[in-house]
């Protein structure tokens, strides 16, 4: 069964994946016990120059995700209105939202495989389901077993899907970008993961204002590859989000692990080129909305300290979010160890890896 959808990619895309990237009470331990390593010696500055130069076109391997952000198990949440687990789109079906928040929580084992620079594919295998995600060219899908329902979009040249698929080493890459004269940056001791020998790059944010407390990437002495990333909430040592390599392989992918057929009996939804774009500028036309002038998030301050801002009305919070909230000065403030959303009384919403009085003064001055 086919049938054309209106539904963006990122809509669609489990934030984990897409992203992500960024769950248990009980973390999956981020490294392996300690073993006699002995990696030539490197500063900080020669362990990123590392990174920045790996020359990795093809691997393979198992990722244990993690996260103890101190919210429950969403999938047994329960929406207003809606069945446990969270709430239906409008088709009935539980929403792409749900999924993703799922994600979020509770510990998860991916199968991670990349051909650069277009085939990579990324299984997240749970007690009863798979999700797949998977580029291959100029073609994108997503599929979930437990809904046997595939997806389908086809990239534009040189498009990238707007969740890109997310390893280790791109939750990596996102840190790193955030290094500045504000953050720490040293090398702790060799270690071993998934039986590669690496440096450990801990990133030390300078803030007063962040929830974040350290970051820890952990580099192939050989490769130059992340293969993990712990991140620890500031004033505590223990890991509040982890993703690492469990196992991993530099041999390249065998080819047919990117040519995906959707099983017989599968729900496939077709995505347009253009269409959702198309979508969106007639839903505009007809409310007779400049385009051009619509608002747009924006991004107030740099680094830890950075603060999304999303105007009043562009996006809402899924129910099962919005159950958790507190009442607080100007809104309701939904607090993790690693993030903070403030949701403004005039409908904004505000969020980043910052204290709750950062987000409520950002508001204060918008």
């Amino acid at each position: 069964m086919t049938r054309t959808g209106r539904k963006s990619w990122r809509q669609w895309t489990p934030a984990a994946v897409a992203a992500g990237a960024v769950g248990a009470a009980a973390l999956v331990a981020p490294f392996t016990a300690n073993a006699a390593v002995d990696l030539p010696d490197k500063t900080a500055a020669e362990v990123l120059a590392l990174v920045q130069e790996k020359d990795v076109d093809a691997f393979s391997g198992t990722v244990e995700q993690a996260s103890n952000l101190g919210l429950p198990d969403l999938a047994g949440l329960t929406a207003p209105g809606g069945p446990p687990g969270g709430q239906n789109n409008d088709d009935g079906e539980p929403s792409p939202e749900s999924a993703a928040l799922e994600l979020l929580t509770g510990s998860h084992t991916a199968q991670v495989f990349v051909n650069a620079p277009d085939q990579a594919r990324l299984q997240v295998l749970d007690q009863l389901e798979e999700r797949n995600v998977i580029r291959n060219g100029a073609d994108l899908w997503y599929y979930n077993s437990d809904e046997n329902e595939a997806i389908h979009a086809t990239l534009e040249d040189h498009q990238k899907p707007d969740g890109e698929m997310q390893a280790p080493d791109d939750i990596a890459t996102h840190f790193l970008e955030k290094i500045d004269a504000s953050t720490e940056v040293t090398v702790g001791s060799d270690r071993m993961v998934a039986g590669r020998p690496v440096y450990d790059l801990i990133l030390t944010p300078r803030s007063t204002e962040t929830l974040l407390g350290s970051v820890t990437i952990a580099v192939d002495g050989e490769t130059g590859l992340p293969l993990g990333v712990t991140v620890a909430a500031a004033g505590s040592s223990d890991p509040a989000f982890s993703s690492v390599f469990t196992e991993i392989s530099y041999e390249e992918p065998a080819a047919d692990l990117f040519a995906f057929t959707p099983p017989a009996g599968a729900t496939v939804t077709e995505i347009q080129p253009g269409e959702h774009q198309g979508d969106h500028k007639r839903d505009h036309e007809r409310d007779h909305v400049d385009k051009n002038a619509a608002e747009k998030p924006t991004v107030v301050g740099e680094g830890w300290d950075a603060v999304v801002v999303i105007p009043a009305g562009q996006q809402e919070l899924p129910p099962e979010l919005t159950q958790l909230s507190t009442p607080v000065e100007g809104g309701q403030l939904l607090s993790t160890t690693l993030v903070n959303v403030l949701i403004t009384d005039d409908g904004h919403i505000l969020a980043g890896s910052v204290t709750a009085e950062r987000l409520q003064a950002v508001a204060a001055g918008q």
